[in-house]
């Protein structure tokens, strides 16, 4: 009995074994193993299906069927990654270091040949690397090397395409490659994909590029940069809209877009379903679709309301009254909206997936935006209303130092690209990146500034314990010993004679405070304890006794100097006066030498000259500590009095403004007298009484 039941089961399993070997396939259509059934059992909904859960793309607004399809993510990967075929570059296998070790970071860029065509923004990125303190006419002394051929727009449909770079570039007897050259990019790929296709082989060559995918950009040698408008200026640039220390006001809207909605290609996914979360009282999204030469064949059912609801708003009156600016992707990652919002100190809202965000190697980003995920756009209300106040301040805060630290102009733009390459080079002498995320900023302060080593950067805010005194005169200083006695010890040392040399960072330099004086200083030692004191309150200003002031000419159209005793100073001179040490590293390092010459041949350009970069550094004016009555300068005829006979100050005024672009100087009207604070100055000299010399 138990055999037979066996033989039944093994029979009846090798019947259902062969029925699924020889028809399977039918098997599949019982309604045992459908699909539709299995599907209509589940108690969770089809995300694919539209009534359950509505969609960003709407029905009314299908994709035209004159246009080509979106390629898919792996065909954009590959079109990327063909762009580059040294995607595996790094510093130490595509970059010569030995070119850099004889004549330091130098960069060379290429003549422009005849007949070239040289953008106006090509031709400011150039004007910036010749105006740096890198530049070198000198080919073999070069680290680095930047083509004289245009190619930031990459775009075949451009006026400012450049054909044939491929065949130009390996004419060249330096390119090797692509080996110590710098590429700058900010539009490439075209309609309809947009890739990152350059059009020409960059090989070995680093790329300071916009709109940088993070797939393909190679970290710790290319740079992403920021995509810059034409009309952006060379130097200089626009002002932040919200002051240093200022408080903003509560402004009207929360959250604001204002721009143009894609309705086909890519990019047009994000920007079409940015209508969902306006409200219309404090989060205002508006787009129009009203661009282009064929909108109106593409336009969809909303079109029309939302063109007449763009037009009820100014986009310049929406980032002044915004707390939060969304900046979506367009055609490319990249857009212009990212520098405007930066400047108005209206956070951005970043909705690009994917992008590198512009000199992400020093900056940090996440104390200045706000990075969201274009499939999570429906959150994007509730996150911003969670931030809290104190860090929505910090975040506007942000935005106005990175804005005019690294962004407001070409130059800016430019020397920061060429910091952090530099800083590649000797990465144990590198920048922190704290210092590039904190004033003065990267561009103004790291291995320039002589730190002692436990003090934390930036370093000019440390309390000294001695003063150095740079004498500045043609006789020799006397012996230290003569002397007088003040409450702090000094360090005497003879400055040099060239005046372009005199603020030389001197190795014999060792202490914070630095005294300066010439053969015309008359002073008191309580009038140098009492501006020791102020010193030591400000040590980030120059605080002296002689000063003068700057003011604008309107009917010569320049900037005039005088020496008048007015209610507002802006220059303090170097004859005697505290200041950093630090601003002598800045001076040699960081001042072309181009200015410093400038600084010898024009009466009291050094002092205009030194002025001009600590209130560039601070946006702070200088301090005047008043003197006793007898030591105060005479005024000398009404020409010093007016303003007039000063011409080459005048001079060294204007050709100073002229290269920063814009004048640094800050007026003010602090004037400190030492008779209304003696007290202070006893309690200076008890305190440091035990380091008075016997």
């Amino acid at each position: 009995m138990q055999a037979r039941k066996k033989y039944i089961l093994v029979t009846f399993l090798a019947s259902w074994l062969l029925l699924f070997l020889l028809g399977g396939d039918r098997l599949r259509r019982f309604a045992f193993f459908s699909r539709t059934k299995a599907g209509a059992r589940r108690s969770w909904p089809r995300w694919a299906d539209r009534s359950l859960l509505k969609s960003f793309g709407d029905p009314e607004e299908p994709q035209s069927h004159g246009d080509p399809p979106p390629p898919s993510p792996r065909a954009r990967r590959a079109a990327r990654l063909s762009a580059y075929k040294g995607s595996r570059c790094r510093m130490e296998t595509c970059f010569d270091l030995g070119r850099c070790q004889r004549h330091g970071f130098k960069v060379f860029t290429y003549p422009r040949e005849r007949g070239e065509p040289v953008s106006e923004s090509y031709g400011k990125i150039l004007a910036s690397i010749e105006r740096s303190r890198y530049y070198t006419p000198r080919p073999e002394e070069a680290c680095l090397f930047v083509l004289g051929i245009d190619t930031l727009d990459r775009d075949r449909l451009s006026g400012h395409y450049v054909p044939d770079v491929d065949e130009k570039i390996r004419g060249f007897p330096l390119w090797n490659g692509g080996r110590n050259h710098l590429v700058f990019n900010l539009y490439s790929g075209t309609w309809p994909n947009y890739t990152e296709e350059l059009g020409f082989d960059v090989g070995q060559a680093m790329l300071a590029k916009a709109s940088f995918y993070a797939e393909s950009f190679r970290p710790g040698f290319d740079v992403s940069i920021p995509l810059f408008p034409r009309d952006h200026p060379q130097r200089g640039g626009q002002r932040g809209w919200l002051r240093r220390g200022a408080v903003p006001p509560k402004k009207k809207y929360l959250l604001a877009f204002k721009g143009k909605r894609y309705l086909t290609g890519i990019g047009s996914g994000t920007r079409n379903a940015l209508h969902h979360i306006h409200n219309g009282k404090d989060i205002v999204s508006l787009t129009t679709c009203k661009h282009g030469k064929d909108w109106e064949k593409h336009k969809d059912t909303r079109c029309d309301k939302d063109n007449v609801d763009y037009e009820k708003f100014d986009y310049q009156e929406l980032l002044h009254n915004s707390t939060f600016c969304i900046v979506p992707r367009g055609r490319r990652l990249g857009s212009f909206r990212f520098l405007e919002a930066l400047q108005a100190a209206c956070i951005p809202v970043l909705l690009s997936d994917g992008w590198e965000l512009p000199f992400s190697e020093v900056i940090d980003w996440s104390k200045a935006a706000v990075v969201g995920s274009e499939r999570l756009l429906l959150q994007i209300p509730s996150a911003v209303r969670c931030i809290h106040p104190e860090r929505v301040l910090a975040f506007q805060q942000q935005t106005q130092f990175l804005w005019d630290a690294y962004f407001s102009s070409v130059d800016k733009i430019v020397h920061t690209t060429l910091e952090i390459i530099k800083d590649r080079l000797l990465p144990h002498r590198s920048r922190s990146r704290f210092l590039w995320n904190a004033p003065p900023g990267g561009l103004l302060g790291g291995s320039l500034a002589k730190c002692p080593p436990d003090t934390p950067q930036p370093c000019f805010f440390t309390p000294p314990l001695q003063i150095l005194v740079l004498w500045n005169c043609e006789k020799p200083p006397p012996p230290t010993e003569k002397w007088p006695q003040i409450a702090v010890p000094l360090t005497v040392i003879e400055g040099r004679r060239k005046l372009s040399d005199r603020f030389f960072p001197y190795a014999a330099i060792r202490t914070d405070a630095v005294l300066s004086l010439d053969e015309h200083s008359s002073l008191s030692t309580s009038e140098v304890d009492f501006a020791f004191v102020v010193w030591r309150s400000f040590p980030e200003r120059i605080v002296g006794f002689p000063a003068s002031s700057h003011f604008w000419d309107a009917e010569q159209q320049r900037w005039g100097y005088t020496s008048r005793w007015t209610n507002e100073l802006s220059i303090v001179l170097t004859a005697a006066a505290f200041y950093h040490r630090y601003y002598h590293s800045l001076f040699t390092g960081y001042l072309p030498a181009g200015l410093r010459e400038l600084a010898g041949g024009l009466a009291a350009c050094e002092d205009i000259l030194m002025n001009v970069l600590v209130a560039a550094v601070t946006k702070l004016p200088p301090i005047k500590v008043a003197q006793r009555k007898q030591h105060k300068e005479a005024v000398k005829g009404t020409a010093a009095t007016s303003g007039r006979g000063f011409s080459q100050q005048q001079d060294c005024l204007n050709q100073v403004a002229d290269w920063f672009g814009y004048m640094p100087l800050v007026s003010s009207q602090l004037r400190l007298d030492p008779v209304l604070f003696k007290d202070q100055v006893s309690v200076l000299r008890k305190k440091y009484r035990h380091l008075e010399r016997p």
